[in-house]
């Protein structure tokens, strides 16, 4: 011993501390290295039972960026509101309401019963990059007589409309916008490369097609609204005020049956996607290891701790 650590009892301290911790380690080391071993085995293993799952992914612009009514507000919003109508608004608002009818129970509950895709979202373990199928659970679903099997509990495993959009929410569809640059990504994730790329052109075209719809039946009811103002009113200038807000709704009406790609416009559209973006088979593999290791280690820590408190119990 030096005259140092004479002089410094801590730092022999520390250093008998860090024996002891050492031999602790490699007297407990086969331990470590079994519960480590364990849980990359079963990393590996619970990695590989995962199956690849793919996404396709939609880059959006809004499709008009000041909007059909937006146009028409600021032109006649003042004669508008002397008949009591209000036409503000615009494309940004638009945007922001094709985004959340994209995420709303009624629209994605429309989109799936639509598409029928139930049984790909509920029923499908797998698909079959060789056959081009879908791989189905047969303890889920029976694809020769096309019917739901019976659960453990005697009633039959057909989803409900809430568990078909939970599930599509939180597993497959994601929405994300740009602040800088407005633009909007739709991404679908699926088990089936083909289908999430289909998913997610189906998406785009049926919230145009949503979003025209909801706007042609505002425009007819408030055509239908100004007509009967127009043939209550015997005054020139009230007249003259209702044709013109009902001829800018006509042309609102014409607009949008027009036009294909109403509420976004596609910049780059989904293809099918070649590579996986899920398991992360090797993160999963190590994460396993290192939980295994960590795990081995507090073990015989427990262990050495447990057998040190008895010995010290007997001692005294």
């Amino acid at each position: 011993m030096t005259q140092y650590e004479v002089f410094n009892p801590q730092l022999q301290d520390d250093e008998i501390d860090l024996r002891e911790l050492l031999a602790t380690l490699w007297a407990g080391k086969w331990l470590i290295i079994t519960v480590t071993l364990g849980f990359a085995i079963a990393g590996v293993a619970y990695a590989l039972s995962k199956p690849n799952i793919y996404q396709a992914s939609v880059l959006l612009a809004p499709a008009n960026e000041e909007g059909n009514m937006g146009g028409l507000s600021g032109q006649l919003g003042g004669l508008a509101s002397l008949a009591g109508i209000n036409l503000s608004g615009g494309g940004s608002n638009q945007t922001v309401i094709a985004k959340e009818v994209l995420r709303s129970r009624a629209f994605l509950a429309d989109f799936i019963e639509r598409h029928d895709l139930a049984v790909p979202l509920m029923a499908a373990e797998g698909w079959s990059l060789k056959q081009k199928e879908w791989q189905y659970d047969p303890d889920v679903y029976n694809p020769e007589t096309g019917n739901w099997l019976d659960g453990e509990d005697g009633e039959s495993q057909k989803p409900s409309d809430w568990n078909l959009v939970e599930t599509f929410k939180d597993n497959h569809l994601s929405i994300s916008e740009n602040q800088e640059t407005g633009l909007v990504t739709l991404g679908v994730k699926s088990l089936s490369p083909p289908a999430a790329a289909q998913w997610a052109q189906w998406l785009v075209e049926d919230i145009n097609e949503y979003m025209r719809r909801e706007d042609v039946a505002s425009a007819g009811a408030r055509i239908a609204y100004l007509e009967d103002k127009l043939n209550d009113t015997n005054i020139a200038g009230m007249q003259q005020v209702f044709y013109q807000l009902i001829e800018s709704e006509t042309r609102t009406v014409m607009l949008a049956n027009a036009q294909q790609e109403y509420a976004f416009k596609t910049i780059d559209p989904a293809v099918v996607p070649e590579d996986k973006i899920e398991p992360k088979r090797a993160l999963i593999a190590i994460l396993a290891t290192f939980l295994g290791g960590m795990l081995g280690v507090f073990i015989v820590f427990v262990r050495a701790f447990i057998k040190g408190t008895r010995e010290a119990e007997k001692g005294i």
